[in-house]
């Protein structure tokens, strides 16, 4: 199914205007289930290395979206589903730091894995289906293009872990996430070393 989905998702991508903002989030969308199926299929090291690049994936990701995304969203979609799809990424960054702390080939943590997998994809779903269509009808192509490129920059930039802290709040990933991401950037760097 979550192939099917990320299938789908690169097919949406390929059909919007390359390098707009929708078509640069669908196709990480599509990554992000990809990664998901690959912890899951994996087993000891292979299983941290893919779970280590979901981790990353999804902290920029989802700090990028509440820079760029979220205050247009705010205007096109609304303030009540913008707030509730970064109410979810806060959700998420907790849990995926508690994941963080834990041995990827323990029951504990497949046990929050998975409810974790359908948390997020359950936040995908609502946001191809009620944030994406508003940005799609109400923002228009050049800004979309601008915003694409925001949103990778911002990514550039972001933490590369969850900071639960500034996680669904554009005003705290401004404030925090250049100083959280210098951090981890130091700690992954550290663990690189440490690893060898």
């Amino acid at each position: 199914m979550a192939m099917d989905m990320a299938q789908r998702e690169r097919e949406v991508a390929a059909e919007l205007p390359a390098g707009s903002v929708l078509a640069v989030l669908y196709e990480q969308h599509a990554k992000i289930r990809d990664l998901f199926k690959l912890v899951n299929d994996s087993h000891g090291d292979a299983r941290q290395v893919a779970f280590d690049q979901l981790r990353q994936l999804l902290a920029e990701h989802e700090a990028a979206e509440e820079m760029v995304v979220r205050p247009i969203s705010k205007k096109a979609a609304g303030a009540q589903v913008a707030d509730a799809r970064n109410a979810e990424e806060s959700e998420a960054a907790h849990a995926l730091a508690e994941l963080e702390k834990l041995d990827v080939n323990s029951p504990a943590f497949e046990a929050k894995f998975e409810l974790f997998e359908a948390a997020v994809s359950e936040h995908a779903s609502r946001e191809d289906n009620e944030e994406f269509p508003h940005l799609m009808a109400k923002v228009g192509v050049e800004e979309q293009q601008e915003m694409g490129k925001l949103l990778q920059t911002a990514q550039k930039i972001a933490p590369s872990h969850p900071h639960p802290g500034a996680a669904g709040s554009t005003t705290a990933q401004y404030a925090l996430g250049p100083f959280a991401a210098l951090l981890d950037k130091a700690k992954d760097a550290y663990a690189s070393v440490k690893n060898k």
